[in-house]
This record gives C-alpha cells, sequence and structure tokens, in this order.
C-alpha cells in the first residue's frame, strides 16, 4: 500500500468493504497549571468526519496505561484490542488521518508499522478533505465486523534512552530533534530542562507540511529540509521530539525519501530532560554548551 494518498484516492474508495479509515485527532487542552495539554478528539469526530471513519484515541488508548511518560507505546495486547475495536484486520485497506499536520496520523502509522500493520496517511488530512469540499459524516457509526488481525512485533523502529545515550558521538548515526526551533535552542522550555540530546540536528515536524494545506511538502522540498543531516547515508537515523509525534512525523517524511533506517524514540523529551544524569545542549550563538547535572 502507498504511503501517502490524496484526498481523491479516499473519496473514490468510500463504502468499500475492506477499506478502514481512522481518525487520529486528538484534543488540545490545558491542564490545572494553566500549560498545554491533550485530551481525546471523539467529540470532535463525532461532530464532522470522513465517512465510514472511526477514532482512535491516542491520549488514552492507543498510550502504554502502564507508563508513568506520557503517549508511549502501549503494549501488544493493549494495542491489538484498541484496533480490533476500530476495524483494524489482515487484508483492509488502513488510512489514518487528522486535524493537525498528519502529526497524529503519523504517529499511529509509526506504531502500526512497529506490528507489520501497513497502512497510509490521508495527504492533507482533515484541513485538506474540508478545503476540497469532499463528504461528510456526523454522528457515531459501529465500525465493520474483523476477521483476524496479525501483529508481528518489529522492536528496532523504538530505541530507548540508554539506546540513544550508547549511540552518542557515534559518526554512524544521525540523530534529529523534531521540535520547534526555539525549543530545540534551548530560547524556549517545554520540558524538565531546555535544549536538545548532544549532536541532533534540527528537523522540526512543522517545516515538513504546507501550513495551509498539511500536506506533506514537494520530495524536493522535503530533501531540502534534511540536507543538513546525515539522514541519507547514515547507518541508523533516530528522532525525536517531546513525546514521539512529531518525531513520528519526521520519521515518515524521511520514509518518503525512501530512506528507512529509522528509529523513534519513544520517551523522547518528556522522558530524557527529566533524567538529571542525562546531557542537554543548549545553543547560545555560534557556541554549544552541554548541560548535565550528575
Amino acid at each position: 500500500m502507498q504511503q501517502l494518498v490524496n484526498s481523491a484516492w479516499l473519496e473514490a474508495r468510500l463504502g468499500r468493504e475492506d477499506l478502514c479509515v481512522l481518525h487520529c485527532s486528538i484534543t488540545h487542552v490545558t491542564d490545572e497549571n494553566g500549560k498545554p495539554d491533550y485530551d481525546s478528539g471523539r467529540s470532535a469526530w463525532a461532530e464532522g468526519h470522513i465517512p465510514g471513519s472511526q477514532h482512535v484515541d491516542l491520549v488514552h488508548e492507543l498510550s502504554d496505561k502502564d507508563s508513568d511518560i506520557p503517549l508511549m507505546m502501549p503494549s501488544l495486547d493493549q494495542l491489538r484490542d484498541v484496533l480490533e475495536g476500530v476495524g483494524v484486520a489482515d487484508g483492509r485497506q488502513i488510512v489514518l488521518y487528522d486535524n493537525n499536520f498528519s502529526m497524529w496520523a503519523a504517529r499511529v502509522w509509526w506504531m502500526l508499522r512497529a506490528v507489520s500493520v501497513e497502512a497510509a496517511v490521508l495527504d492533507g488530512g482533515w484541513r485538506t478533505w474540508i478545503q476540497e469540499g469532499r463528504p461528510v459524516e456526523t454522528g457515531e457509526q459501529q465500525p465493520a465486523p474483523i476477521d483476524t488481525l496479525t501483529l508481528t512485533p518489529k522492536p528496532e523502529y523504538f530505541v530507548t534512552k540508554d539506546q540513544v545515550l550508547d549511540q552518542l558521538g557515534s559518526a554512524s548515526t544521525c540523530l534529529i530533534d523534531a521540535l520547534h526551533p526555539k525549543v530545540f535552542h534551548g530560547e524556549r522550555q517545554d520540558y524538565k530542562r531546555p535544549g536538545h540530546i548532544p549532536g541532533a540536528r534540527n528537523v522540526p515536524a512543522l517545516h515538513l507540511v504546507d501550513r495551509e494545506s498539511h500536506q506533506y511538502l514537494p520530495l524536493n522540498d522535503l530533501r531540502q529540509r534534511f540536507e543538513a543531516t546525515s539522514a541519507s547515508n547514515a547507518d541508523r537515523v533516530i528522532t525525536y521530539c517531546g513525546g514521539g509525534v512529531a518525531a513520528s512525523s519526521a520519521a515518515f517524511a524521511l520514509g518518503l525519501l525512501g530512506i528507512f533506517n529509522v528509529a523513534v524514540y519513544d520517551g523522547s523529551l518528556n522522558e530524557w530532560a527529566a533524567d538529571p544524569t542525562l546531557p542537554m545542549t543548549t545553543t547560545d550563538g555560534t557556541r554549544e554548551q552541554v548541560k548535565c547535572e550528575l
């Protein structure tokens, strides 16, 4: 199946029994301290969605319930239960979309890839679908009955903080930070400590899509975005962000460029910045300072 499909392709296939469309959006909220947070996007899905689609809850259902770190890859059993509940099954064409630059859809795409399930992301997601005046459905519908869902884990698609630590300074590994440049440079602190993992190069996930249509940039433009990194000739590429979402979008974009030796650091800065024994780097002009609290 193609990795990226357009809205005309999808509309022409609506109603087919072998099609499974998943709405992956979340809702942006604030916590009790007024800081940005996330919640389920199910209510927004019920108000309007691509006909026949089902909602998957990344915040509560597709995150590891036993982890203190938010948005971590769930267990195989938890993942299977959620996927079966929304109609994912062997032999079905799975298409993912969201309302936020395809980052949440890319996150689900990466999770499915890590258990050997093929899927596609709808280019432009909900934004392009609405802009083009394509059909919209409201309310909640039951998913089509499933047959068999086979999940075969591929653990190499995710890495742990110890694996990231082991590769620091390795010339054969390309480490990509997919966060906003101000967060990367330490000018804005969104996590426990400011800055980035030493040796990382900044390729913001939001710079990989068109801000108006939410579609991924043309391949030549994507290549330029990654030009300053060694992704094209590295033995391994590791992407990270704050919680593995923007990192999945960067990994998805690398796949569009034919670069598949990629892993996502699942814990990302939610985990790394909270561990004072791990090094963080902030950039001050042309000078980098490594801050490691021991």
